[in-house]
């Protein structure tokens, strides 16, 4: 008798059980999002370099990285309207330009040892550099050497169609190739970057 009242109350119980809905599943935490990367503040940009930005006054650079370290040293043919010079506290091989007084190029010359905000420096190769920008990247033959010298230029806002860009507000970095391949200069600033000649 006892045993008859046990087998129905386990059916019973088996169907209970079956009917439940299942226990949800606790909520996993959804995974913490990657911090995102903080740019080298002391890479050059199209837009500046470490405290100076494309756009300061010459008396703004000197608050920043002093006087020109070599005064006597002639910049342009007329300083007053562009001039070229290395701050006293600027690293080796900077060079800036200034157009009526205004920044509008960084240059990593010679013995720089700063990179880009890419990560390219002097001497590193045009092949890399055009493997890591892409189509970013337009190449134009060198002004004085023939291939594989040439310029890879980027501009901030993406590659144009004018072979010769005018509007002061764009940004850009100018890659110059060497006849090893290899980059040899690097510009970075306003429409100024495209200059082959110093000022001009």
């Amino acid at each position: 008798m006892i045993r008859a009242l046990i087998l129905p109350s386990i059916a019973v119980l088996a169907l209970a059980a079956c009917g439940q809905p299942d226990e949800p599943a606790p909520e996993t935490p959804p995974a913490a999002e990657a911090p995102a990367q903080t740019p080298d503040s002391n890479a050059l940009s199209a837009q500046g370099w470490g405290p100076l930005r494309i756009g300061m006054t010459r008396a703004e650079i000197t608050r920043a990285l002093g006087p020109d370290a070599n005064p006597d040293a002639v910049g342009g043919p007329d300083p007053e309207s562009c001039d070229q010079y290395r701050p006293e506290r600027a690293p080796e091989g900077v060079l800036l330009m200034l157009e009526q007084g205004v920044l509008t190029r960084i240059s990593l010359i010679r013995e720089a040892t700063l990179t880009t905000d890419r990560g390219f420096g002097i001497g590193d190769s045009a092949a890399d550099i055009k493997a890591a920008y892409g189509d970013a990247a337009q190449v134009s033959p060198h002004k004085y050497s023939e291939a594989p010298s040439e310029y890879i230029t980027v501009w901030s806002d993406g590659p144009s169609d004018s072979p010769y860009r005018e509007d002061a507000d764009a940004r850009g970095v100018v890659y110059e190739i060497g006849a090893d391949g290899n980059v040899s200069m690097i510009h970075a600033g306003g429409p100024s970057i495209q200059y082959v000649e110093g000022c001009a």
